[in-house]
C-alpha cells in the first residue's frame, strides 16, 4: 500500500527560492495575511490532513460508490474525511472574505489542492468541483446569487458541480439540447439529460448546486445560443434553509475504468427550477471560468500521478533485489543488487521525478498568474484582468494536456519498476494508472487542448501570448547565459526557443495553405511546447539550486539532486521535442488521403 508523504521541501523550494511568493504576496490583496509563519502553518496542516486522513482512503475507495434509487453513497470513510475538511475551513481558504472565506491567495489553495489530490485524487474531486462552481458564481453571479449560494458553499456545507455535456455532445457543446423555459418570475424550468457529471450526486453534503448549460426558447443555434444556470438539488427558502427537492435526479452512475470512488453521474432534469447566471446566450463564455479552473485542477492530477507513483516506486526499487549491476556488484553481501542500481530503472525513476517536480513548477507559475488575475478582477481592473487571463489562457492547454500525458507516462513507469507485482492490485500502482487515464480526457482531450493552443491561442491570437511568454524566457536567458555552471542548460534552452518560434511561423504558413494542417500539427505542437516550457522551469530551478549550493546554507544534498535532475531532463527528456518538431511540420496528406470506406476490417 502506498503511503503518501507531502514533498514539503520541494514545495518550499519553489515558493521561497524559485518564485519568491512572499514578495509576490505583498503585491496582491489578501497577501499581507500570507506571512511566512501563516504559510508554513497552512502547508504543515495540509500535509498532515493529506497524509493521515485522505491518503489511507485511496486504495479502499477503489471499491467505488453505490447507487440506489437516485441516491449515491460514497466509499467508507469519505464522508467522515469531508467532515474534517469542512471543520478545518479548507474549502474557503482562498475564497473572498465578503462571502465567508479567509481571503488568502488563490495560489495557496492550489498548493493545498495539489497535496490532497496527490494523496487521493478521487476524494479530492468532490471539493475540487465545488471550487470551480464557487469561482463561476463569484465571477458571474448576481449579489443575491452570491449571498444565497456562495456563502454555504464556502463553508463546505454545500457542494457544486458543472453540468456540460449530453449523450449526443461530447466536447461539441454547440449540440446541447437541454431547454430552459422562463417561469415569469425570474426563474426557469430546465429539462434535459447531462452525462459524465462528476460529483453529481453524493452523501457528503446537504445540498448540491449544479451549474448547467441550457438553451433559452428561440436561442441561436450552436454555441452562440447557450446560457448558464444555477440549479440546486433542493429549493432554497428565503431564510437560506433548504426546501423541497428540485426535480433533478441521478439516473445512474457510470461504471468506469478508474476513479471508482468518484460518482460520475447521469443527471436528469425534469422541469428543475434554475436561475440564469451571466448574460443570456453567453453561457459558454461564463462556463470557461469553471472549465479553466477545472483544467488547472486536472493538471494537478498529472503532477500528482507522477509524484505518487514515484513515491511508490522508489522504496521498492531500493528494497527489491534482482540480478547484478553490469558495471560490477554493488551489494556483495546480498543475494542480488537492488533494482535502483540498474540504469533502466533509474531512467524510469528520474523520469517520474523530473515530471513531478517540473510539472509542479509549471503549476505554481500558473497559480501565481491566477493570483494577479483575481486581484485585477477584485479591483475592477478589466485591462489587468484580461492581460493575466490571456497569459493564463496560453498556459492552460499545455498544463492540462502535456502534464496529464506525462503524468500517465510516469504512472506506467511505476508499474514497470515493480514488474509483475505492479500489475497486482494490492500494491496500488496499477490503480494510479487507471485513475490517471481520465485526466487526459475530461475538460477536453489532449487533441482538443492542442487545437485550443495552436488554433485559438497561437493562430487566431496572432502569437500575442506566445511572444509574451517568449520575452520572459529570453530575459532569463540573457541574465544567465554567461553564468558558467548554467551555460550548458541555457545554450539548449536558447536553441529550442528559437526552434519553437521558427516552427510556429512554419506551421502558420502551412495552415494558411491547408486548414487540415492545424489539426494534423496541433498535438505535436502542444507536446513540443510543453517540453520547452518545462525546460525553462527546470533551468530556473537549477539556477536557484546552484545559488543554494554556493551560499553554503540549506540542504546541499537537496540542491545537488535538483541539479542532477535538471541535467537528466535536458539530456534525456527535452530531446523528445525534436521528434515532435519534425512531426508538426509534416504535410497532412498521409492522414487525409484514405477514403472513409477504406477504413475497414
Amino acid at each position: 500500500m502506498i503511503q503518501y508523504k507531502a514533498p514539503l521541501k520541494d514545495i518550499q523550494f519553489l515558493i521561497n527560492d524559485v518564485f519568491d511568493f512572499q514578495s509576490h504576496y505583498k503585491t496582491i490583496p489578501g497577501g499581507d495575511e500570507a506571512t511566512p509563519e501563516m504559510v508554513d502553518a497552512i502547508l504543515t496542516e495540509a500535509a498532515r490532513f493529506s497524509e493521515e486522513v485522505v491518503s489511507p482512503l485511496y486504495q479502499s475507495g477503489d471499491d467505488g460508490c453505490v447507487w440506489k434509487d437516485g441516491e449515491v453513497t460514497t466509499p467508507k470513510g469519505f464522508k467522515e474525511a469531508y467532515g474534517q475538511y469542512v471543520e478545518g475551513g479548507w474549502q474557503g481558504m482562498s475564497a473572498p472574505v465578503a462571502y465567508g472565506g479567509q481571503g488568502l491567495p488563490l495560489s495557496l489553495g492550489v498548493i493545498k489542492s495539489e497535496m490532497i489530490g496527490t494523496a487521493n485524487w478521487v476524494w479530492g474531486m468532490y471539493p475540487g468541483l465545488s471550487l470551480g462552481a464557487m469561482n463561476t458564481i463569484y465571477m458571474h453571479g448576481t449579489e443575491e446569487q452570491k449571498q444565497t449560494f456562495l456563502l454555504p458553499m464556502t463553508e463546505g456545507r454545500w457542494a457544486g458541480t458543472m453540468c456540460l455535456t449530453e449523450p449526443q455532445c461530447g466536447t461539441d457543446l454547440g449540440q446541447v439540447k437541454t431547454k430552459a423555459e422562463p417561469n415569469g418570475d425570474g426563474s426557469y424550468n430546465l429539462t434535459g439529460t447531462k452525462i459524465f457529471i462528476s460529483s453529481g450526486e453524493h452523501d457528503l453534503t446537504e445540498q448540491i448546486v449544479h451549474i448547467v448549460l441550457a438553451r433559452l426558447p428561440n436561442a441561436p443555434e450552436g454555441t452562440k445560443g447557450i446560457s448558464l444556470f444555477i440549479v440546486p438539488k433542493f429549493h432554497v427558502n428565503a431564510d437560506g434553509s433548504l426546501g423541497d427537492r428540485n426535480p433533478v435526479v441521478c439516473g445512474s452512475i457510470e461504471e468506469k475504468m478508474g476513479i471508482h470512488g468518484s460518482s460520475t453521474c447521469v443527471m436528469n432534469f425534469d422541469a428543475a427550477k434554475g436561475f440564469l447566471i451571466g448574460p443570456e446566450h453567453k453561457g459558454l463564455m461564463c462556463m470557461f471560468t469553471f472549465m479553466n479552473t477545472a483544467r488547472i485542477g486536472t493538471s494537478i492530477q498529472g503532477v500528482g500521478a507522477a509524484e505518487l507513483s514515484f513515491q511508490g516506486a522508489l522504496p521498492y526499487a531500493k528494497d527489491r533485489r534482482s540480478m547484478r549491476s553490469l558495471s560490477g556488484t554493488k551489494h556483495p553481501d546480498k543475494v542480488a543488487d537492488s533494482l535502483i542500481v540498474h540504469p533502466d530503472v533509474r531512467r524510469m525513476l528520474l523520469t517520474q521525478k523530473a515530471i513531478a517536480e517540473g510539472g509542479r513548477a509549471m503549476l505554481y507559475h500558473a497559480a501565481r498568474l491566477a493570483d494577479f488575475m483575481m486581484a485585477a478582477h477584485d479591483r475592477g481592473d478589466k485591462k489587468g484582468y484580461d492581460q493575466f487571463d490571456d497569459k493564463l489562457g496560453f498556459l492552460t492547454p499545455v498544463l492540462k494536456a502535456f502534464l496529464t500525458e506525462l503524468g500517465y507516462e510516469a504512472a506506467n513507469h511505476g508499474v514497470q519498476v515493480y514488474g509483475g507485482h505492479g500489475f497486482i492490485k494490492e500494491w496500488g500502482m496499477e490503480q494510479i494508472v487507471r485513475d490517471t487515464q481520465i485526466a487526459k480526457l475530461y475538460e477536453g482531450t489532449t487533441g482538443v487542448q492542442a487545437l485550443d493552443l495552436l488554433g485559438r491561442k497561437i493562430l487566431l491570437g496572432k502569437l500575442k501570448s506566445f511572444n509574451e511568454f517568449r520575452a520572459e524566457v529570453t530575459a532569463f536567458i540573457k541574465t544567465h547565459e554567461n553564468r558558467a555552471e548554467m551555460k550548458p542548460l541555457i545554450k539548449q534552452l536558447k536553441r529550442y526557443m528559437l526552434q519553437w518560434r521558427i516552427n510556429t511561423f512554419r506551421v502558420a504558413y502551412k495552415a494558411s495553405k491547408n486548414r487540415d494542417m492545424v489539426g494534423a500539427a496541433s498535438v505535436d505542437y502542444l507536446m513540443f511546447s510543453g517540453y520547452v516550457m518545462m525546460a525553462f522551469f527546470w533551468a530556473q530551478m537549477a539556477d536557484k539550486a546552484y545559488t543554494g549550493m554556493k551560499s553554503g546554507k540549506g540542504d546541499r544534498d537537496f540542491y545537488q539532486a535538483k541539479i542532477h535532475t535538471a541535467e537528466f531532463y535536458f539530456d534525456r527528456l527535452l530531446p523528445r521535442a525534436k521528434g515532435h518538431a519534425k512531426m508538426m511540420l509534416k504535410d497532412p496528406k498521409t492522414l487525409m488521403q484514405m477514403k472513409e470506406e477504406h477504413f475497414a476490417f
